[in-house]
């Protein structure tokens, strides 16, 4: 059989994993998905992802790469691997790239959501995916502070400072807050798109817009922050469970 190079968009709820990438003795998306695939299969392979999300953060849109020479059609793919998966991961959609396809490389850009829940009650049916906050947040002043961060510029102040990546340059295409629909009053998103991203870079810059949005800083306080390049000068880390990787495009 010819070897084929797969494309898998993958769903999860990171809820129950210590995030996407392999580690020795726990549970992560990319280990139990390699165990699925293999055990379809009968042989072993070795799957990529196009971007490392961390413990407890979810993805409506991950994209992993594999190299099979299965005579499984790739249309029934999807399908045959979910049926052996959790019930909180499934693949979404198989499809066969050129050889030579660079799963990381050719990102163009990915989208994050993050989920801020501001209502008093606990939203015991959302509590998985966001972060309840019982406070009012300003998001007219979130949007304007969020604003400043769109562009090409230096986001070291917004890494963490276990990312050691030799450039923490990357371009923030939008930076939104925002919530149109009415019935979800309570809800905020916060929706950042992206070439790249650093380590735990959409958590802080979630944090710190909270921390605009609570009256801590005005939003101007961004451009501050931004020339600092020093992740002390911005706000606190958004918890992981508010996160979500939504798409990425090649």
């Amino acid at each position: 059989m010819p070897v084929r190079n797969i494309k898998l968009t993958i769903a999860y709820d990171g809820t129950e994993y210590h995030g996407w990438q392999i580690q020795p003795g726990l549970r992560t998306i990319q280990g139990v998905i390699t165990e699925a695939i293999q055990d379809l299969l009968g042989s072993e392979i070795r799957l990529f992802g196009a971007s490392r999300t961390d413990a407890g953060v979810s993805a409506l849109g991950q994209v992993g790469l594999i190299q099979i020479d299965s005579p499984i059609p790739t249309e029934n793919l999807a399908r045959a691997i979910t049926g052996r998966l959790p019930a909180d991961i499934a693949i979404t959609e198989a499809v066969e790239v050129p050889q030579g396809f660079d799963l990381m490389g050719a990102v163009t850009n990915k989208l994050y959501r993050y989920t801020i829940f501001t209502g008093q009650v606990r939203p015991v049916l959302k509590i998985r995916h966001c972060w309840h906050l019982h406070t009012k947040l300003d998001i007219t002043a979130m949007s304007e502070a969020a604003k400043l961060l769109v562009g090409k510029k230096d986001f070291k102040s917004f890494a963490s400072v276990a990312d050691k990546r030799e450039s923490s340059v990357r371009t923030i295409f939008r930076c939104d807050v925002g919530n149109s629909k009415k019935e979800e009053k309570d809800l905020i998103y916060v929706d950042v798109e992206g070439d790249g991203f650093l380590y735990n870079m959409v958590r802080n810059i979630v944090g710190t817009l909270v921390d605009v949005g609570k009256g801590r800083w005005k939003p101007e306080k961004i451009n501050e922050i931004l020339e600092a390049k020093d992740r002390t000068a911005a706000g606190q880390l958004a918890p992981p469970q508010g996160l979500c990787l939504m798409w990425i495009k090649h």
